[in-house]
């Protein structure tokens, strides 16, 4: 289970997946509990072995802008706030219960010093590349959802259209607009 979160980001020796073992924390979370608040320094990283999370804002007192979505098997953080240690703009919380491993920025620390095969743990830093290639390439509305159709179909079966829509950053009516059109295609 914990060689799985770690050959994601490279390959380790038997000697160093106990290493991380040791490091990391095993969490069950329940549903719409805050892992990281708003304001607050994101001072771990998460690997999600199931359920669903998101990182959020809130532009006016109701109003949610999903940032990031992220689903089982993949690595979370608050980018910014982690790399600066500076407090986050945004919040991350559980959008299912779900089941966390969670390893903060001195047990890395610690793990590098054992060994630089910890070093491939810096391709997490990597991964928000994929979020940036939607909303830095001027991506049309359809291309945003062919991206996420063909790259990450399981964000489609995880959340609601709504924030799918958010997270694309086009309105509901338009995602709606964009799937008929995406279905008849192809």
């Amino acid at each position: 289970m914990f060689s799985n979160a770690l050959t994601t980001t490279g390959t380790y020796s038997a000697r160093e997946i106990q290493l991380f073992e040791k490091e990391v924390t095993h969490r069950q979370v329940q549903k719409g509990t805050v892992l990281l608040s708003k304001g607050e320094i994101c001072k771990s990283l998460f690997f999600l072995l199931q359920g669903a999370v998101h990182q959020y804002e809130f532009n006016s007192a109701s109003d949610l802008r999903v940032v990031d979505l992220h689903t089982a098997n993949e690595w979370f953080l608050n980018h910014q706030s982690f790399v600066s240690q500076t407090p986050s703009e945004h919040a991350i919380a559980a959008f299912t219960d779900i089941e966390i491993f969670e390893i903060s920025i001195e047990s890395i620390h610690y793990l590098i010093a054992q060994s630089s095969a910890f070093l491939q743990l810096n391709k997490i830093l990597a991964f928000p590349a994929s979020r940036l290639h939607l909303f830095d390439n001027a991506l049309t509305p359809l291309q945003k959802y062919q991206f996420i159709f063909e790259h990450r179909p399981q964000l489609l079966q995880a959340f609601p259209l709504k924030m799918i829509a958010s997270f694309l950053k086009i309105t509901p009516e338009t995602l709606s607009r964009v799937r008929e059109k995406f279905a008849k295609a192809i």
